[in-house]
């Protein structure tokens, strides 16, 4: 079977997030096990498995997410990228519906060769600073100024720090991140200068999971969009995830759903052969 590496959120091959693509051509997932043995060996942020769901009256593909060590709930950059796959070997056009364990997800190519993503928008709780933060900031190695915990299908804690310099300055304490729980640690701040084309800047990182920093996090924008929309006063805004390889998500905020657009390039096609 065919698998593919395609970097998300990006036009240049090797920048964005790169996830691997593998689609089945049964009308069930094979084992966990198995699927979870691919993803490791992968060893990418997350690995995407899609299989067609023929005459399924609300979606079109099945589609699951798995990082180096378990199943994600959600996943923004996979799901672009098997979206993109899906577009470029013409099993599916116009907008494709996915059946995930976030619900039905939706993604629409554009003529241009973007895609956007219909996801549900996450829901913050607003902590108390620094009372509940106080060993998240030290692990972090910044002050926090706000923190929100987001949810529900995402169980990141969104941290706005001080500027633009300092989210791209930090260099986290991993370990004790991993000792605190949580899905991921989102740092954010305004754009220093949003005439450079981003009102925003976030990192992700997940060791909890297995990923220290992700690249360019999708899902983690369904928390950006509307902490940074309420701020800015505007529901179209620009993101930038300022990691080594960086890339760019625009964001549509839609009451309780949010969209997310970005490219994709497919740098790696070969075959599974096991």
């Amino acid at each position: 079977m065919r698998i593919r590496i395609v970097d998300a959120f990006t036009e240049s091959p090797f920048a964005g997030n790169p996830a691997g693509v593998v689609l089945l051509d049964t009308d069930t997932f094979p084992d966990d096990g198995w699927l979870q043995r691919v993803a490791s060996e992968v060893n990418l942020a997350e690995t995407a498995f899609a299989h067609p769901l023929p005459g399924a009256a609300e979606a079109d593909w099945a589609l699951r997410w798995f990082t180096p060590t378990t199943e994600a709930p959600m996943c923004g950059h996979a799901t672009l990228a098997t979206t993109h796959v899906l577009r470029n070997t013409g099993a599916a056009t116009g907008t494709v519906r996915f059946a995930t364990l976030s619900g039905v997800l939706s993604a629409t190519a554009d003529d241009g060769g973007t895609i956007t993503l219909d996801f549900p928008t996450a829901s913050l709780t607003a902590l108390e600073v620094p009372r509940e933060t106080a060993e998240v900031a030290e692990a972090i190695g910044a002050d926090i100024v706000s923190a929100h915990r987001a949810g529900p299908y995402i169980d990141d804690l969104l941290l706005e720090l001080a500027d633009e310099k300092t989210v791209r300055a930090l260099a986290p304490d991993l370990a004790a991140l991993k000792r605190i729980g949580h899905r991921g640690f989102l740092v954010t701040a305004a754009a220093e200068d949003p005439t450079r084309g981003y009102d925003f800047v976030s990192r992700m990182f997940a060791p909890g999971v297995g990923i220290d920093e992700d690249p360019v996090t999708g899902s983690a924008h369904t928390a950006l969009a509307p902490y940074w929309s309420a701020r800015f006063g505007r529901d179209e805004l620009t993101g930038l995830q300022v990691s080594a390889r960086t890339g760019l998500v625009r964001t549509a905020l839609r009451g309780d759903r949010t969209l997310l657009t970005g490219a994709a390039v497919t740098v790696i096609d070969g075959e599974l052969l096991v």
